[in-house]
């Protein structure tokens, strides 16, 4: 059985927690960000996990992440 490719692109943007959730980076935080408010943009470097209907999707494309 050969070995299954990993989705480079989904490499890059997900990686799996301990628990097998899958972690995600938020969207909206690389320019235009004098309109946005100091708050705002704290809150956008935090890391967040995918929604539920989409781990498994995900999980597909990073086989040995």
């Amino acid at each position: 059985m050969p070995k299954i490719k990993t989705n480079r692109g989904a490499a890059k943007r997900f990686s799996l927690t301990k628990s097998g959730k899958v972690k995600r980076s938020k969207a909206y935080s690389s320019h235009i960000l004098t309109s946005k408010s100091p708050k705002r943009k704290r809150n956008l470097r935090k890391s967040t996990t995918i929604a539920k209907a989409e781990q498994t999707n995900v999980k597909r494309l990073i086989p040995y992440a």
